[in-house]
């Protein structure tokens, strides 16, 4: 059997595997699922497989000769018609990230999405909220993403934290989702936009008289209003857009 793995799928094989088909022996039958796992790829980044240029799904079965192309996620363009990998979409622009990636979460959360974060969280909890609420696994944990259980999931190949934000946000096609400032960064929970004679007492008041608008988090109380750091957030969210 032939194999071809294209873009950043090449980041699972070795050296010598890299961006070229190959040839790979298997006792037949065996099933496309069983071949792309048994060659490190986690299936959560497969969204298109062809086996002699016919769509096929994880269980179709392979035979001497078939000629097989592995796709990762096509970020802009819809392939729901053509690809038999799974029912649904494989993009989410809801997240459940890992212990290791905490400020990618609120950096995300920052941007308006939806992004499930806890510093003391495990595989096993990830992979149930992801199933549960339909959200895509984001980690630098690769055998987690190669758990059967998992079906939308993506490794994250920085590990600068900015970096990290760009390479999701250019993954997944995020831009034009923005919804800047509408979460709080520290428990993900959406902003309200809080009421100036109300939090008089919960801000100095030099704060109070400078600034005409707050907005505050209905769960952990948290205050937020259009100060220098909202500002600087402001300029690296355009540059991120650019």
């Amino acid at each position: 059997m032939t194999f071809r793995f294209y873009a950043e799928l090449n980041d699972f094989l070795p050296p010598h595997r890299k961006q070229k088909a190959f040839v790979q022996a298997f006792k037949t039958p065996i099933s496309v699922r069983e071949t792309i796992e048994s060659l490190g790829i986690p299936l959560s980044e497969v969204d298109l497989i062809r086996v002699n240029d016919l769509s096929v799904g994880f269980n179709h079965k392979l035979k001497e000769g078939d000629y097989i192309s592995v796709f990762p996620v096509f970020e802009s363009i819809d392939i729901s018609t053509i690809t038999k990998v799974r029912k649904s979409a494989l993009r989410n622009t809801l997240f459940v990230v890992d212990a290791h990636l905490g400020k990618l979460a609120k950096y995300l959360r920052m941007l308006g999405f939806d992004t499930l974060y806890r510093a003391d969280i495990h595989d096993k909890e990830i992979i149930a909220v992801a199933k549960k609420e339909r959200r895509i696994i984001l980690t630098r944990d690769k055998p987690l993403l190669r758990s059967k259980e998992v079906s939308h999931g993506y490794f994250v190949r920085s590990i600068e934290k900015h970096e990290q934000l760009r390479e999701v946000v250019n993954k997944f096609d995020l831009k034009s989702q923005f919804r800047s400032f509408t979460r709080c960064m520290t428990c993900n929970t959406p902003l309200i936009k809080a009421d100036k004679a109300e939090i008089q007492d919960k801000v100095d008041k030099e704060i109070s008289n400078n600034f005409k608008v707050f907005y505050y988090c209905p769960l952990c109380d948290k205050l937020y209003w259009e100060g220098s750091h909202f500002k600087r957030m402001e300029a690296y969210i355009r540059k991120l857009i650019e």
